[in-house]
């Protein structure tokens, strides 16, 4: 099932990303359904062939977005195992040089660092080579996992949000993370 790059974006010891393709869909699909009690209530990934082209299409096509797949690293059975995924999204070019980031890890990375190494990757190339210049992530006040990863990426919190955002069939509440180019080379 693993999709073996021979290029990643970025690399890590433990994890390389790349861009999603449409070939990905079974894997990805697999992974996703094998964590629906992982993602739900926060997150809602496709989970079937029509949904995933969509997802990808919108991905891959869309210059507003850019969505990496995080890749286990490692001899054996899963090297290029998709661990999960990060997308910025509503990347807004000019003077604002901004996106917004949405992710999850899929259930057999969950607590083995895997995303926390990923973003660290993303958030390196979204400031290189994309040349934005502002990353922002809106969590869930009550997803934990989320808001740890911003925190230890290095995402300092900027407010709260009431009814921000349509998830599961209600206006959820969300705090605002954020973390610019200077932030990141500054520690």
């Amino acid at each position: 099932m693993p999709h073996t790059a021979s290029h990643y974006l970025a690399e890590g010891p433990r994890v390389g990303i790349r861009h999603f393709t449409y070939e990905d869909g079974a894997e990805f699909i697999a992974r996703a359904r094998e964590s629906k009690d992982l993602h739900q209530p926060w997150l809602f990934p496709p989970t079937t062939d029509a949904a995933y082209a969509g997802y990808a299409g919108r991905l891959i096509e869309d210059r507003s977005k850019a969505g990496f797949l995080v890749c286990e690293k490692g001899a054996g059975e899963h090297d290029g195992t998709i661990a999960g995924f990060i997308n910025i999204n509503n990347i807004v070019e000019g003077g604002f040089q901004c996106g917004a980031l949405g992710y999850g890890v899929f259930a057999h990375a969950a607590g083995r660092g895997l995303m926390r190494e990923a973003m660290g990757l993303v958030v390196d190339y979204a400031f290189g080579p994309m040349r934005l210049h502002r990353l922002e992530i809106n969590a869930q006040p009550g997803n934990a996992a989320s808001i740890a990863l911003a925190r230890g990426a290095g995402f300092r919190l900027e407010g709260f949000s009431p009814n921000m955002i349509y998830i599961d069939g209600a206006w959820r509440d969300h705090e605002r993370w954020a973390i610019t180019a200077e932030m990141r080379t500054t520690g």
